[in-house]
């Protein structure tokens, strides 16, 4: 399609458009959210005389990092377990808004790829009578 083209218009179905509305109503009902993501991990160190070494080992950690970007930079913070506690939550509401969103993004991409099909036929002064 060229850029002069003009995109054919939308028509959802009944049901899309019911899919719409389910979707947007838990997109308003979406709580505070923070960006990024959440992981926790136990690691080994590099001292091979380590407890971390032995057979079973004893790892490091857990250790809790939050990566997000920030001006278009990659910024860790380590979290404290009271911290992982309360912003864990804030983590699955983004989480749930993303994938709220991407059903939303596959829903119209749904509606757009469908065949176009000719608006619906307005009756005639003759089929009225």
């Amino acid at each position: 399609m060229s850029d002069h083209e003009e995109m054919p218009p939308v028509r959802p179905t009944k049901a899309q458009r019911t899919a719409k509305a389910r979707l947007v109503k838990e997109l308003g009902e979406a709580d505070f959210a923070l960006p990024g993501s959440l992981v926790v991990e136990s690691q080994r160190c590099g001292k091979p005389s380590c407890a971390c070494h032995h057979d079973p080992p004893k790892l490091h950690g857990p250790y809790a990092r939050w990566t997000r970007k920030v001006d278009n930079k990659t910024v860790t913070r380590l979290l404290t377990p009271e911290e992982v506690a309360e912003y864990r939550p804030l983590f699955e509401s983004a989480k749930r808004l993303r994938r709220l969103l991407a059903d939303l993004q596959q829903l119209t991409m749904e509606i757009v790829d469908a065949p176009s099909s000719p608006p619906p036929r307005r009756r005639s002064r003759a089929d009225r009578v």
